[in-house]
């Protein structure tokens, strides 16, 4: 059986149960039951606690971002330099741990979100993506399958989160990315 590993912040953790519950007969699936939250905090978890549970993976799929792009009101959390060294890193260490490793692009957000901007998600997704798809990561594009109708895929109360659509059509864009990477 086929081992896949989900990483990521609080988005993956709403499509991640949904593709688990899809995949479960086809695919071995870990992923952690933490946030990996910022890039930094990731990198950690790859370092040390997920370390052996991701070793041996056909595939890794992973996505940061939300927490690397936010402002608090001090300043974005991680600038696109420190963003980036972190997110390469990352992807080194994901490389050698599992044959194929896939990055998802950071999803919109909503208007209003007080912490969040889609032009920043944009650059950032801009900045990333070339520097990870030269590493040899693969790139699956959820930003572009969220943004046409963010009101429909993220969350009114919170502004950030995955609704119940949104999570099913991110979770077929993942199974979708997993299958194709085999």
């Amino acid at each position: 059986m086929k081992k896949v590993t989900l990483l990521g912040d609080s988005i993956r953790m709403g499509y991640g149960k949904r593709v688990e519950e899809l995949l479960k007969d086809e695919f071995e699936i870990y992923q952690p039951e933490d946030n990996c939250r910022f890039s930094k905090y990731t990198l950690r978890g790859v370092l040390y606690e997920w370390s052996k549970q991701i070793e041996g993976s056909d595939v890794i799929h992973w996505n940061n971002g939300l927490w690397d792009m936010c402002d608090f009101g001090e300043g974005v959390f991680s600038t696109k330099e420190e963003y980036a060294e972190n997110m390469k890193r990352i992807a080194r260490l994901l490389k050698k741990r599992g044959k194929t490793v896939i990055f998802a692009t950071t999803t919109p957000v909503r208007e209003g979100n007080p912490y969040d901007d889609n032009q920043r998600i944009v650059e950032y997704n801009n900045f990333i993506a070339p520097i990870l798809s030269e590493m040899g990561v693969l790139i699956n594009d959820l930003h572009s399958v969220v943004a046409p109708d963010i009101n429909k895929y993220i969350r009114e109360d919170d502004k950030i989160h995955l609704t119940d659509e949104g999570i099913e059509v991110c979770a077929k864009k993942v199974i979708e990315s997993i299958k194709s990477a085999l």
